[in-house]
């Protein structure tokens, strides 16, 4: 992770299996185009990948603690290998932080593509409305194109100011900040610059970001479901917030290796492509020399520059669209890790090694034991034991919580034989997770995933959050949960501490396991009601 990242994320603080190894398929239907509802799936080495890499790979992301939540790799358009870490699903979508850029970028292409938009046009002169009173030589100064390159002349993000400032326009209040250096010549990490190409998005088309590219992006290439975070205005956020399937991430990086090219028809201009995806400017990040940093090779529109000649879009705790151009190659991972260098010196420790001009050679071992390893990949569930003796006087009964900021007045437990059922009254009603005892138990809970995420915006709507929950006895006394939010990046650990007739529940979100920090939520002090 750069540095600019981590010092944004800090700022914004305050498997299931469906396996690509298929021969059996007729080889005419990998010689059609591209599907727009499902890609092609093929064998590792029919696409000239021996599986041994793909397993070595697998293997190192899990021996380094790397929590992959799922992987595709696709080779010359077909999908030879993939798979989720249960509880995570193909059919899941996941917040993709940073990676919804490089789908912002791409909106912006298409403006540019209609002649409704320059990257040369001035920020200022597109919302002359919101700009400040005073004009900088530096903001009037601010293209487009600042904006797309990271470089729009702030010293620091922006984002946290714009986010904690009491306008609540933000576009207005992106314009009320310094810009300290000449726009083009000054690279930091800025998510709100992002934002603003989403307002542009809005202004020029008269639709939201994400209503703009559902006939032009998302159809076209079968993308489903897809939803995005917005601001207090309802602009779609644009730098964060996007969510989708792990096959649309692959099939967004399969457009881009195509040029823009999609079953026969060029959604984005061959020439933004090539404009979007190479070094504009020189990136900041990471703590290693050039030559071994994926930081430090540069910045295009929205997409980051790799080594091996590849080039990317990502996002935080490690949401890859990766492409690789020579090798025909694109991989789509999401996860969850404080070590996103590490995925990617994976990839090419162990899958770029193995990539050959045509058909590889690899045992049917070797493919047997991918195909293994790939239909049980699995995060680890809750250590402990199914019973305590507890059980009988704890059960179905109702602990009254002593007053606290998080609003809760009570929690219950229930236990079945193989699942628990938690119980939590708050200021918005009653909440449930069910929890499998030994298994993850999938679900929907009302509680808001607000306190886990690092940016506070919603998706507009959202009611009900999909979750997977496990938990287990760690001793007599104390009975700890895995809750899974698996549209997100994240999950939460709650433990539950009985003694007499009182309670403690701790939360401890996954980003502060991950920086070894302090949840800031209270303990919750319960006492039975009798």
């Amino acid at each position: 992770m750069s540095y600019n990242r981590r010092e944004f994320l800090q700022q914004l603080g305050s498997g299931a299996l469906q396996l690509g190894l298929i021969s059996a398929i007729p080889t005419s239907l990998w010689a059609s185009p591209l599907k727009s509802v499902q890609l092609p799936r093929s064998s590792p080495e029919s696409q000239g990948i021996a599986s041994k890499g793909i397993l070595d790979f697998v293997n190192a992301v899990e021996s380094g603690k790397l929590n992959l939540h799922s992987l595709m790799i696709l080779r010359k358009g077909k999908v030879v290998a993939e798979g989720w870490w249960a509880p995570y699903a193909p059919e899941l979508k996941h917040t993709l932080y940073s990676l919804s850029k490089s789908f912002t970028s791409t909106a912006i292409g298409m403006l540019v593509a209609d002649g409704k938009l320059s990257v040369e046009d001035k920020v200022i002169s597109i919302f002359s409305d919101e700009k400040p009173a005073t004009v900088s030589p530096n903001l009037a100064a601010m293209r487009v194109q600042d904006l797309l390159t990271m470089s729009t002349g702030h010293d620091k993000d922006a984002t946290p100011a714009v986010r904690e400032s009491s306008d609540k326009n933000w576009i207005k209040s992106f314009l009320a900040q310094p810009v300290e250096h000449t726009p083009g010549t000054f690279f930091v990490y800025n998510s709100v610059a992002t934002y603003m190409l989403s307002a542009i998005v809005q202004k020029r088309s008269g639709k939201t970001l994400l209503e703009f590219l559902g006939p032009r992006l998302f159809q076209p290439l079968g993308i489903e479901g897809a939803d995005w975070e917005t601001d207090p205005n309802g602009i779609n956020t644009g730098g964060w917030g996007l969510r989708v399937k792990t096959e649309d991430i692959a099939k967004f990086g399969q457009l881009y290796l195509q040029k823009g090219m999609w079953n026969g028809k060029q959604l984005i201009p061959e020439s933004w492509v090539n404009e979007a995806t190479r070094s504009h400017i020189q990136s900041k990040g990471g703590s290693r020399k050039k030559e071994e940093n994926d930081w430090l090779q540069g910045y295009g529109y929205q997409f980051w520059r790799c080594r091996n000649d590849a080039y990317r879009g990502d996002g935080a705790y490690g949401q890859y669209c990766i492409v690789m151009p020579k090798e025909e190659m694109v991989l789509a991972i999401t996860s969850e890790t404080s070590n996103m260098q590490a995925i990617l010196d994976e990839v090419w420790n162990n899958i770029l090694p193995v990539v050959k001009p045509e058909e590889a050679s690899s045992g049917k071992n070797m493919q047997e034991q991918l195909r293994q390893k790939l239909a049980s990949l699995a995060l680890p569930l809750e250590t402990g034991k199914p019973q305590s003796p507890l059980i009988s006087k704890i059960n179905n009964r109702t602990y009254s919580i002593s007053e606290n900021s998080l609003n809760v007045s009570s929690v219950a437990l229930s236990f079945a034989k193989d699942s628990c059922t938690f119980k939590m009254k708050d200021n918005q009603g009653e909440h449930k997770i069910s929890c499998g005892i030994g298994k993850w138990k999938n679900g929907e809970t009302s509680l808001s995933t607000i306190p886990l995420k690092l940016v506070p915006t919603p998706v507009p709507g959202e009611k009900l959050t999909r979750i997977a929950a496990n938990g287990a006895w760690v001793d007599e006394n104390t009975f700890e949960m895995t809750w899974r939010f698996v549209e997100t990046a994240h999950y939460e650990k709650v433990r539950c501490v009985f003694e007499e007739n009182n309670v403690q529940v701790e939360f401890k979100k996954s980003l502060a396991v991950l920086n070894n920090s302090k949840d800031p939520r209270p303990v919750l002090n319960g006492k039975q009601i009798a």
